[in-house]
């Protein structure tokens, strides 16, 4: 049987054979029409195998679209957490900052209304434990800070220094059990010396008698006796009044007017010997003598 190529062609010659061919095939079909009919049947024949073979193809393109849309989500979805971390973050800067500028606003004003010299400090660290309740600043004695002057936060009396360093000080805070202040009973003048409780928050008022006029909610302000503390800065508010008729004082509890668990910053005073002296005298109900 003869075929249309002889196995002693050369491949250079099956191929130019094949171009003319086709181009023959072409131009038959072009000027005829002839091909027409096999090329529809042969369209039904090969068209089952075209969709066999396109729906596989078509299958694994959408699978892949899927995968690249999921892992375009999974990529967007992670972006957008971080940058809503980023915002959460700057939001709760900004909130800090605005809280830090109400207390430092706050701890201005105060220091105008205590008509003393005063040099604010940043509160560096905290102890409050029962057997100590003290803080340390970032002010010493370089700064003119001394053992015994009195500090003071926006809110009222928050201790004194008990120790100084060049660049450091610590503070004994007016809640400690070994604190004392002379104070006064601001409605009524009646004096009293407030000392540390066992509560760390709690402040008590000594040598009350029972017969006393105090009741909760008075305040409670430095005397300016003692020579410490000048004189009517807050302390606190009563918060319990407690008689026992067979004991000599009653139990006083104030609550301190100062923040001493949650202050960042404080003042030193440096107080005015001239204007103690007039407060002092006026709360003694004594004369001035020139």
């Amino acid at each position: 049987m003869k075929t249309l190529f002889s196995d002693t062609q050369s491949p250079t010659s099956r191929l130019i054979s094949c171009v003319i061919l086709s181009f023959l095939m072409i131009s038959i079909d072009h000027q005829h029409q002839h091909l027409a009919a096999l090329r529809s049947g042969l369209s039904v024949v090969i068209f089952p195998v075209q969709y066999a073979v396109s729906t596989p193809i078509k299958a694994l393109g959408a699978l892949s679209n899927r995968i690249q849309s999921h892992q375009d989500l999974l990529a967007n979805n992670e972006r957008l957490r971080e940058q809503n971390l980023l915002l959460l973050s700057r939001t709760q800067r900004y909130s800090a900052l605005q809280q830090e500028n109400i207390r430092l606003r706050r701890l201005l004003e105060s220091s105008s209304e205590f008509g003393a010299a005063v040099v604010g400090a940043d509160v560096l660290a905290i102890e409050t434990s029962p057997s100590a309740r003290q803080i340390v600043i970032d002010k010493g004695n370089r700064h003119g800070a001394y053992v015994g002057q009195p500090i003071v936060d926006a809110y009222g009396v928050f201790g004194q220094i008990i120790k100084t360093s060049p660049f450091t000080s610590t503070a004994l805070l007016v809640t400690d059990i070994e604190h004392a202040a002379p104070v006064q009973i601001n409605r009524t003048g009646l004096r009293a010396i407030s000392v540390g409780a066992r509560e760390i928050d709690k402040l008590e008022l000594s040598f009350i008698p029972t017969n006393a006029d105090i009741k909760v909610g008075d305040l409670v302000v430095t005397s300016g006796l003692g020579g410490r503390f000048p004189a009517g800065y807050p302390v606190g508010k009563v918060t319990t009044v407690e008689i026992d008729h067979s004991e000599p004082f009653a139990r006083i509890t104030v609550s301190p007017s100062a923040q001493v668990s949650r202050a960042r910053e404080v003042l030193l005073v440096w107080p005015d010997p001239k204007r103690d002296e007039i407060q002092r005298a006026s709360a003694t109900g004594q004369d001035l003598v020139p």
